[in-house]
């Protein structure tokens, strides 16, 4: 079973691009990234809207390099907002479809992951696999508690990104994960920043709704403007949603979550564009330093991640103010698609049973 050669294509949409990819075994051999701009994206009404025109993107990206469809053996899709569970690897069943057609916690593009996952893989009856998905929960009791009786704070993340780099980051400090007191920073076009304790995500912001504001999501605003805002009659659900989530953070100051964009306006000589983008290392470093104090000071290091640690700018803005707590491992970019990869090619040599969703 172990000698046998298993063709993995790696399937993660995301807010702001659509990554394709085909591993053999552990081997990569090839990835893709279709980035997607505010106009392009516009044209669909609702994420689930997208399905069709990311599919096909699925389907370009294998013809553009040479791989049938019926040379593939397993989908490793993206976990998107499922119910709140364990983390691990799941075989994608017919209650996760329901879940994620149905937004189940909120409209995202790693909903239609294990969707275009099974559209592919149902003729060639081959299994759709989805690894530490966004609803991954870990998170402590004393964490859950919101302020208000009514709502529960749970947890959305970048869970399979910052898994990942907490692993090579214990890897790099010469211990193991579950060893390992890590606060971890994923930075994109959305952002999650968690908080790693005996090999789980004890507490964690989500850009979705709290925390720092990222290319496109408001983070944590000030609450009773939002209520004055929501009860303005000038907007409606989905317009107040879209200042939140897609049209918040830099996109709402700058009119773009183009960070090389605003690097560029920055070094023109730009004063709003720098107040901005620091704004956003300054709410970063700020939620870091608070998940410091859940760790009770314990952290071994702090972790960078995501598509904006590509920045330099924003990185050493962010090390300015927290470098006093732990040293700084810096991991750009997203470590997912080899994460999605790993965790199938796990199941399908056996080393690790498959979850079940329920």
């Amino acid at each position: 079973m172990e000698s046998k050669a298993f063709n993995i294509l790696v399937i993660n949409p995301g807010s702001t691009s659509t990554r394709v990819a085909v591993y053999r075994n552990s081997d990569c051999l090839f990835t893709k990234s279709y980035s997607h701009g505010v106009e392009e994206l516009s044209r669909y009404p609702k994420i689930l809207d997208q399905l069709e025109w990311r599919k096909g993107l699925v389907l370009r990206a294998l013809g553009e390099n040479g791989i049938a469809l019926n040379a593939i053996h397993a989908v490793a899709a993206r976990g998107g907002r499922l119910k709140p569970i364990p983390s691990g690897t799941y075989l994608a069943n017919e209650r996760m479809m329901q879940d994620s057609r149905r937004s189940l916690q909120g409209e995202h593009a790693s909903n239609l992951a294990c969707l275009i996952g099974k559209d592919l893989a149902a003729p060639l009856n081959i299994p759709v696999f989805v690894v530490d998905p966004v609803a991954v929960d870990e998170l402590d009791d004393i964490a859950r508690v919101s302020g208000i009786r009514e709502i529960q704070r749970n947890s959305l993340s970048h869970a399979l990104n910052m898994k990942a780099v907490a692993r090579k980051a214990a890897l790099q400090l010469g211990i193991t994960y579950a060893e390992a007191n890590l606060v971890v920073a994923h930075m994109g076009g959305g952002g999650s920043i968690s908080a790693h304790m005996g090999g789980r995500m004890i507490d964690l912001y989500n850009s979705d709704k709290e925390g720092p504001f990222t290319a496109e999501r408001a983070g944590g605003i000030p609450t009773l403007e939002l209520v004055d805002m929501c009860f303005s009659g000038r907007y409606a659900r989905d317009e107040v949603v879209k200042k939140l989530v897609g049209g918040g953070g830099i996109t709402s100051y700058l009119g773009t979550k183009d960070a090389t964009e605003v690097e560029g306006r920055i070094h023109d000589g730009e004063d709003g564009a720098r107040l901005i983008f620091e704004a956003m290392a300054y709410q970063f470093a700020k939620y870091i330093g608070a998940l410091a104090t859940v760790l009770k000071g314990k952290v071994d290091a702090i972790v960078l991640t995501g598509g904006m640690a590509h920045s330099k700018m924003l990185v050493e803005w962010i090390i300015e103010r927290v470098s006093f707590i732990a040293p700084i491992l810096v991991f750009p970019g997203e470590g997912e698609m080899e994460a999605l990869a790993l965790g199938v090619f796990r199941v399908l040599t056996g080393e690790e049973v498959p979850r079940v969703y329920e």
